[in-house]
């Protein structure tokens, strides 16, 4: 059994070469291996095969014995991405840091500013389409605060939940534990559920960059008997939410 084309071009986008590739594959199907058995069995040159070697052991895919010749073996796909995925991070921060270094002063010298959408929505109509429409377009992940006072919102968003659900995007909703069981049961069916008591305001982030804050009349002003809302499209506002959002979360009940 060969590795699919699927599989194999996502090694490539974490950084794999097509040698690596052909060379992890083999001893995954076939245990211990010699460098020569390798070089014949993937197809790699035998001139290129202890360079492959090293590289693989390098990135934490594969280790050797002290056997003479050295066997080769693979390790867990799993030991294998998580030592990419933190390298990409390493090298990521790093570079960020480079980066921020000598450009943010460009920036700030240049006297330009963001204009990022930030837009104060009125009236439970106007923000449930806001909301709607947010869900239904997002694409990874979305996370959702829900007080009492949004319950009928959920069930309205209910099938664009379960299609999202469907489509593997990660959902996650903490709930105001005066929200009925009924509700409960079944959004549970298509995100996880935590549940807190005392849950004050509202809101919906994204794919980490649109943001919804539910402000209710109590917040808006005593004058006020609608609900008010904040849209954002701002990374740096949605990362904020995201934030405290996994802080509530921390202190919550799983259903």
């Amino acid at each position: 059994m060969s590795i699919s084309d699927k599989t194999r071009k996502s090694l490539e986008k974490i950084g794999l070469t097509s040698y690596e590739i052909k060379t992890f594959s083999v001893l995954l199907k076939t245990g211990e291996q010699s460098a020569s058995d390798l070089s014949q069995k993937s197809g790699v040159p035998y001139s290129k095969i202890y360079e492959v070697l090293g590289t693989l052991e390098d990135k934490d895919w594969i280790s050797s014995d002290e056997s003479r010749p050295t066997k080769y073996f693979a390790k867990s796909p799993s030991t294998g991405l998580e030592s990419t995925k933190q390298k990409i991070d390493d090298d990521f921060i790093k570079n960020q840091s480079v980066i921020l270094n000598e450009l943010v002063p460009l920036y700030e010298k240049s006297g330009t500013s963001e204009k990022p959408d930030i837009w104060v929505i009125t009236g439970s109509l106007n923000i449930a389409s806001k909301i709607l429409e947010m869900v239904e377009t997002c694409r990874n992940e979305i996370m959702i605060t829900l007080p009492e006072a949004g319950e009928d919102l959920v069930k309205q968003a209910l099938p664009k939940l379960r299609s999202l659900h469907d489509k593997g995007v990660k959902i996650t909703i903490l709930a105001s534990d005066k929200i009925d069981k009924e509700s409960i049961k079944a959004i549970k069916r298509v995100s996880k559920v935590k549940i807190k008591k005392g849950l004050f305001g509202g809101g919906i982030i994204s794919d980490k960059k649109y943001v919804v804050i539910l402000l209710g009349p109590e917040v808006a002003g005593e004058s006020s008997s609608d609900v008010v809302a904040i849209w954002a499209d701002h990374a740096g506002l949605a990362g904020f939410a995201r934030q405290y959002f996994e802080y509530l979360l921390k202190d919550s009940k799983l259903v």
